[in-house]
């Protein structure tokens, strides 16, 4: 769980990019738990995207 939280501080939260609302920070940050839930590759599954390791 705290890399979770690492990872959103730095990837999408500590960007140079200013929010002009808190709609616009809530649709980016809804984004990138999209991209991190079934997209991005985890250690704990081989490397594997929570979807490729769903298919097995």
């Amino acid at each position: 769980m705290e890399s979770f939280w690492g990872r959103m501080q730095t990837e999408p939260l500590n960007s140079r990019k200013t929010w002009q609302t808190v709609i616009e920070l809530i649709t980016a940050m809804n984004a990138w738990l999209a991209f991190y839930n079934s997209k991005r590759q985890h250690s704990n599954t081989g490397y594997m995207s929570p979807d490729q390791y769903e298919v097995l």
